[in-house]
């Protein structure tokens, strides 16, 4: 029995039930490979259930703007994903006449979508034998195949893309898509791949060779930099002062107190900011380049003019209503903040 064939066998009987498993909708498929593409599946579905409850179709989130996408996305990270989708839908409604692409080729065009998520949508929802090829369907070829070439060089890439082009099943490729990936994240796992009960125990090259933990080879990753930001919180009227993070960094559209980024760590930062009176919250979050360090300041004077820096001021029961990061969210939750407020 070849590749294909043993592999779909498996996934008849195996396969995870997932919401958009029965579904053959572009627009459903599009949106859940975004949110799970770097998302695991117990961690992402509420939020993907939340934006399909919200943005049922691509004219609902054609016709939603930018705060309200950025809302349902919060707390996914990868916030310009949520951004592209706002503009494809946007394109989708005004350039196609409000249907999705039917193809790879066009699937592609649009922006945020890369040849993963193309080649899932048009072979699940069009049948069009083109192959899927995420960081489970790599580590799945490279093992069984015995792929030494890092998978994520250019020469890798193209070896694990020609492998699966050749295996993928001419009758169901979007089964076999899905095959492919549920292998890679429940038995053939990144650490301590469950061998003993994978179909290809006798046929693949790393387990002959006692090499499941070295394969997939990867180069090495980007250096990840430090940053420090230290928001300032300025109490007005059982309220807070908050602005729109511009364009050209992280979180962009995203609100935020007023933000002071630093060198490095420092105990206190009022030789910078005089209207500072004492630290109220801290948090970490790290990136796929970037480790930040969060710490958050309450402002007691009068020094920095708000208005006049693009702020505005949300009272304390309306800032559940704005889009902003995981840690302002947890901010805004922790009693040290609501202990400020009346």
């Amino acid at each position: 029995m070849n590749f294909s064939s043993k592999l779909l066998n498996w996934y008849d009987v195996n396969k995870r039930d997932l919401p958009w498993r029965n579904s053959d909708n572009p627009y459903v498929i599009w949106i859940a490979e975004v949110v799970f593409q770097q998302t695991r599946i117990s961690q992402g579905l509420p939020y993907f259930n939340a934006f399909i409850k919200k943005f049922p179709d691509v004219g609902a989130l054609a016709d939603a703007n930018e705060d309200e996408v950025l809302k349902k996305w919060q707390g996914l990270g990868y916030y310009s994903r949520a951004r592209n989708l706002l503009f494809s839908a946007k394109y989708v409604m005004n350039e196609l006449g409000g249907k999705m692409p039917a193809s790879y080729q066009e699937m592609i065009k649009l922006k945020g979508v890369g040849p993963y998520i193309a080649a899932e949508v048009a072979s699940v929802c069009f049948g069009e034998v083109v192959a899927a090829v995420d960081g489970n369907v790599q580590r799945v070829l490279a093992r069984y195949f015995g792929v030494e070439e890092a998978v994520n060089s250019t020469k890798g890439m193209k070896i694990i893309q020609g492998l699966a082009n050749e295996a993928i099943s001419q009758f169901r490729p979007g089964d076999f898509n899905q095959a492919l990936m549920d292998m890679g994240s429940g038995v053939c796992t990144p650490k301590s791949p469950d061998c003993l009960n994978c179909i290809f125990v006798n046929s693949c090259w790393a387990k002959q060779h006692d090499k499941q933990g070295v394969l997939p080879l990867k180069e090495k990753k980007v250096k990840v930099r430090n940053r420090y930001f230290n928001y300032v919180l300025k109490i007005v009227n059982n309220g807070v002062y908050l602005r729109k993070r511009p364009a050209g960094d992280v979180w962009q559209g995203l609100f935020e107190p007023r933000l002071i980024e630093t060198i490095g760590v420092r105990s206190e930062i009022t030789d910078l900011v005089v209207d500072v009176s004492y630290e109220l919250y801290s948090a970490k979050r790290v990136l796929s380049h970037q480790r930040l360090f969060l710490r958050f300041w309450v402002a007691t004077g009068d020094t920095f003019d708000y208005v006049g820096n693009d702020y505005e001021w949300v009272g304390v029961k309306d800032l559940k209503k704005f889009p902003v990061t995981k840690s302002i969210e947890q901010l805004f939750l922790s009693m040290e903040f609501k202990s400020l407020f009346k």
